[in-house]
């Protein structure tokens, strides 16, 4: 009997010890997307504070493809001890029915840990693509159905907001998946593809140099930093836009253990409260600074709104 109470006796106390050992060697952070995407730069800012504030290295490995799923079912398979994490967003609500194969329930199947940001995107056409407007935009595609190219990355926001443009405008545009939106942006540059939609951050100098032209911003608002480009409501299109379109952030497989994930919670909601904010701005990201519990239910709620917009999109895995 006192042999199973000293084993109670030290389970109990094993928690509180994993947080105050916590982190005590590196800690990886997959990023399912290429080098110099949105996502992958915010995982680097936030990355570079969780090293200081935790006093060991937050090391990046970009792992794209699959529409995120790669990268899902790593992170999903590894030890839950809090040094494999994962940056995930709304996509982790809908990847479960872009690719039913994966396995695993996504959302049921990691532990929220910190939301990071949100951002929303600007619709860019091709200088060669004659339209000023999301109006002659949409008569120029239905007058050449299946002739004008949308490119985007396969699984991404861009991909979901531009599939409901094309629904709400009733277009036939010819879909071209890319492993990430940096290798889109180099064939719109080069009139390989018609249409794009980006984070403004990645698309401001592009359009400031007129190498291609926005026509609309998917925010509520107009952009500050473009303040000539209407937003999709403004010229009639409502429905096109989540507002934001993107919120990311960080989860860890399930049954990492609470002390863990409270520690890193606290310590990444320090750091967005930190003078990253500046830089946060600079990049057109808005900080979204949520307890474990307001995270738990945000995914939550967002399991619920994706997959009906995923099925009147039609979308699927390509």
């Amino acid at each position: 009997m006192r042999i199973l109470a000293l084993l109670a006796g030290a389970a109990l106390g094993l928690a509180p010890a994993q947080a105050q050992q916590y982190p005590d060697r590196v800690i990886k952070l997959v990023v399912p997307f290429v080098p110099g995407s949105p996502v992958d730069v915010l995982a680097r800012v936030v990355s570079q504070q969780m090293t200081t504030r935790l006093g060991q290295s937050v090391v990046i490995e970009n792992r794209p493809g699959a529409g995120t799923s790669a990268a899902t079912r790593q992170v999903q398979a590894s030890p839950p001890d809090g040094y494999t994490l994962l940056m995930s967003g709304q996509n982790l609500a809908y990847v479960g029915l872009l690719y039913p194969d994966i396995g695993f329930d996504p959302v049921k199947s990691f532990t929220p840990v910190a939301t990071l940001a949100g951002w929303s995107h600007v619709l860019l056409v091709a200088n060669d693509v004659p339209a000023k407007s999301v109006k002659e935009l949409v008569a120029y595609a239905k007058a050449n159905p299946g002739k004008v190219t949308f490119g985007y990355g396969l699984g991404t926001s861009p991909q979901i907001v531009g599939k409901s443009f094309e629904l709400a405008a009733g277009l036939d545009l010819i879909n071209v998946p890319y492993k990430g939106g940096e290798q889109v942006r180099i064939d719109l540059l080069g009139g390989r593809i018609h249409i794009n939609f980006a984070p403004v951050s990645n698309a401001s100098a592009m359009i400031q140099e007129g190498r291609v032209r926005a026509l609309a911003v998917t925010s509520a608002t107009r952009d500050p930093e473009l303040p000539e480009v209407l937003t999709f409501k403004e010229q009639g299109f409502p429905d096109v836009g989540f507002d934001p379109d993107v919120w990311q952030a960080i989860i860890a497989p399930l049954g990492t253990p609470a002390p863990v994930v409270n520690k890193l919670n606290a310590e990444i909601n320090a750091a967005l409260r930190s003078d990253v904010q500046a830089t946060f701005k600079k990049l057109r990201f808005q900080p979204m600074i949520q307890s474990v519990e307001q995270f738990a239910k945000l995914l939550a709620a967002q399991a619920e709104r994706w997959p009906p917009i995923i099925k009147a999109t039609g979308l699927k895995a390509q």
